[in-house]
């Protein structure tokens, strides 16, 4: 039949048209291609498509064809729906509505639906492949398995594959895998693992059907084909900014029980996105045509990327949401969902040639509009005194617009301004007669525009190639796993954020506008509080930083990034006071895990801090060598004295080891520091002192069960003991503390909240809560506590 088929299209001369793609060198034969899920919505809106325009391009080639639509239904129920599917089914405008009909016929021959439920339904497919094979007598090339199914049946039917449908005698597998792949890097890991038992790398193809878009299929030609005028200008000294936005109108009805588990990064940005950013950004390959090396190049730029923090990212979500959520889920009305499904994510090379360049990654539903594209923004240094409308004075960019929005069709655009690109290959066109409309800030008169003469589905362009085998456009396990890597300490950051709501479509207007300050993202304005019933919680963001009093003493609160802002600010203006009137500047400043968002706050954003005339001193230090990870010290230094400019003199590590020993009483360590702050800082009176708080409520190194008081008397050091190793400590005693003129109390994190609580309620004993010995004697006490440690 298979050959019969084909001879009959020829002879009656269907022309078809040639791939792009470079083929793989395969030997001819038949290929079975089985779509599992193929009742799916996914078969019916794409995937049959684009077999049958793989089939029409294979006609006149030496390869035959069969179809097989696979299910869980019964046969007698499933076949009926495949075949109005198939029925569906056009061809484009180069092929004759006489061949078209043709065509469609022998693809309907050419096809049939199978139940594939059990490891037999499975071994009985293959039983009929190989029956079929030698009635034709005709030597097989390959099986093509499409698996439209959710990904927790990928192990699954892989392995009935493996064991039951691999074809024999040199002939080719080909697995196609839709996402998610994964849901997070371990799960992402063990999938991973699972596939693998049962299918080698090269015969997986993980699909992201945006690499499919002929814009973007175009990225990397367009760099090659224009390098000679791109060289020198694709770099930290020229681009200001890159942008890759992918905006829908939609909302998520339909698809609730799917993306509330997995909310807009993981199901934008942590594939999509990532894969076109590499493609903006990756080293050219020699090769356009080796896969090998486009994949490395990839790999390489996602490993380049700087970690990607919560201070990096800004999350909203539809105001609707929540009660849709409910609908389809069938929650109750308390049931609250912090799914994101708006985010705006800034990412950093750390290479050479792209560092200090802001990536601005976003993607979201229910916006103004459906539209996608990625910008490079180039710095303009022409000032245009008069003729401030004169094009040099407008922004330099190049747009890869990947279609919608109001210029509708897919393009390639690159400002008049710029410079003119080469020409595209045969399938693409130059625009030159404009509408009246803008993109980005420009008359589309003022660009070149290319776009491609013919659309197609990104889908019908995919399938070609993996039959093709041409792996550029997919996915390899390597890359996936190290961009999981790169999101995965991100959406575990996000967990417990609440994302701000929007009302969604044109009512967003401003509210989700970002700000770009230094390496850290945030909401340009004020977030508006919508006041809805389906919606309970209140956004983090909707918190102003609050001041009152705890224990009596001042207390400032907010939420993490807030409050250590606010922190930041006031240490600064203590600084510059302290210098101004006494021309230095001396705080001590605690261990552990707390303060290091407030070191990286004043590493990244405090440029005028005056670290000329601060002297660093330490709190309290482990008694540890000042090279080792648990050295508060080595901590400090990493996270802060590195990065600044401060004077080395200036900075007085605790003295825990000396003649090679660690924190022995008779080399006199602690007295050694003493006599050091008496000598530097006037009357041993610190300007600033931070301190921590632990969940027992012990502070700097002064642990309790013990006559802290009495026991250290006038010492402004002392040698202490902690219940957890390593149990030897130095620490400023409480005398030295309350002679500072600041103490800072920071307090942050949930696990914080039973201890605050009961601060609250007991009486100064420094002996049982030694935080409550903190009493600066002529000094000021300020409490700094986030919303997750005061409200729990």
């Amino acid at each position: 039949m298979f050959v019969s088929v084909i001879l009959l299209l020829v002879a009656l001369g269907v022309q078809v048209g040639n791939g792009e793609v470079k083929e793989e060198v395969q030997r001819p034969g038949h290929v079975s291609v089985v779509i599992v899920g193929g009742t799916g919505d996914l078969a019916k809106k794409y995937l049959w498509q684009g077999f049958f325009e793989l089939y029409v391009k294979q006609v006149r080639s030496r390869n035959t064809f069969s179809f097989y639509g696979g299910g869980l239904l019964p046969s007698e129920k499933a076949t009926p729906v495949l075949f109005e599917t198939l029925k569906a089914v056009s061809c484009s405008k180069t092929i004759s509505p006489e061949q078209c009909a043709l065509l469609k016929e022998q693809f309907l021959r050419l096809s049939q639906y199978r139940q594939l439920k059990t490891l037999k339904d499975y071994q009985d497919l293959a039983k009929h492949i190989e029956q079929e094979l030698q009635q034709e007598e005709i030597t097989e090339a390959g099986r093509l398995f499409y698996l439209s199914v959710p990904a927790f049946a990928y192990a699954d039917i892989s392995s009935k594959i493996n064991s039951s449908c691999r074809p024999n005698g040199g002939a080719w597998l080909k697995v196609v895998l839709e996402k998610p792949f994964g849901h997070d890097l371990r799960s992402a890991q063990e999938l991973a693992s699972q596939l693998g038992s049962s299918l080698k790398d090269e015969e997986m193809y993980r699909i992201d059907h945006y690499l499919g878009k002929q814009v973007v299929a175009k990225i990397l030609p367009f760099r090659a084909g224009n390098k000679k005028l791109l060289d020198p200008i694709w770099n930290k000294h020229h681009i200001e900014r890159v942008e890759i936005i992918l905006k829908e109108t939609l909302d998520v009805k339909g698809r609730i029980q799917y993306y509330d588990q997995y909310g807009v990064i993981r199901d934008m940005l942590q594939n999509h996105i990532t894969e076109i950013m590499t493609l903006l950004t990756m080293r050219l390959p020699l090769n356009l045509s080796s896969s090998e090396e486009v994949i490395q190049n990839k790999l390489q730029i996602i490993r380049s990327l700087l970690p990607i923090g919560k201070s990096k990212a800004v999350v909203g979500q539809y105001q609707a949401y929540q009660a849709e959520v409910r609908q389809e889920l069938n929650q109750t009305k308390d049931q609250v969902t912090l799914t994101p499904t708006f985010a705006a994510v800034l990412a950093h090379i750390d290479d050479p040639q792209y560092e200090g360049v802001p990536i601005l990654l976003s993607s979201g539903k229910m916006l103004d509009e459906r539209v996608g594209y990625a910008r490079i923004l180039f710095k303009n240094d022409i000032f245009c005194l008069q003729s401030q409308g004169s094009i040099h004075c407008k922004p330099k960019q190049i747009v890869f617009h990947f279609g919608h929005g109001s210029l509708k069709y897919p393009a390639i655009l690159v400002s008049k301004n710029l410079f003119k690109p080469a020409a595209m290959d045969s399938d693409w066109k130059e625009v030159t007669d404009h509408s009246d409309l803008n993109v980005l800030g420009l008359p589309i008169s003022e660009y070149y525009v290319q776009t491609p003469i013919e659309y197609r589905e990104a889908y019908s362009e995919l399938i070609y190639q993996i039959f093709a085998g041409y792996k550029n456009s997919f996915v390899s396990t390597e890359n996936l796993l190290a961009s999981w890597g790169l999101w995965t300490p991100l959406l575990l950051s996000l967990t417990n954020s609440y994302p701000r709501i929007y009302p969604g479509g044109a009512e967003n207007g401003d509210l989700l506008d970002v700000h770009v300050k230094g390496k850290e993202i945030i909401y340009h304005n004020e977030v508006v509080i919508i006041n809805d019933d389906h919606v309970s919680g209140t956004s983090p963001n909707g918190f102003q930083v609050m001041q009152g009093k705890f224990r009596s003493d001042e207390m400032v609160s907010a939420w993490a990034e807030e409050l250590v802002e606010r922190l930041a600010v006031d240490l600064q203006e203590a600084a510059e006071a302290a210098v101004y009137k006494d021309g230095v500047f001396h705080m001590a400043l605690s261990g552990g895990s707390t303060p290091l968002a407030l070191f990286h706050r004043l590493a990244q954003h405090h440029f005028s801090f005056p670290w000329r005339n601060t002297h660093v001193w330490m709190v309290d230090e482990r008694c540890v060598p000042l090279t080792e990870m648990e050295s508060n010290f080595h901590s400090l230094h990493d996270h802060l004295l590195y990065h600044v400019k401060i004077p080395y003199y200036n900075i007085h590590p605790m003295p825990v080891q000396i003649n090679h020993r660690l924190c022995v009483d008779e080399d006199g360590g602690a007295l050694r520091y003493e006599k050091e702050i008496s000598k530097l800082v006037y009357q041993s009176r610190f300007h600033f002192v931070l301190l921590g708080v632990g969940q027992d409520s012990h502070v700097a190194s002064l642990f309790s069960g013990s006559s802290l008081a009495s026991e250290h008397g006038e010492s402004l050091v002392a040698v202490t003991e902690s219940p957890f190793k390593p149990h030897q400590r130095m620490s400023l005693t409480l005398k030295a503390i309350n002679q500072a003129q600041r103490v800072a109390l920071l307090v942050m994190g949930k696990g914080k909240h039973d201890m605050l609580t009961q601060m609250s309620r007991v009486k100064n004993n420094p002996d049982k809560w030694p935080v409550t010995g903190v009493k600066p004697t002529n000094g000021k006490l300020v409490w700094y506590i986030d919303y997750d440690a005061l409200l729990g």
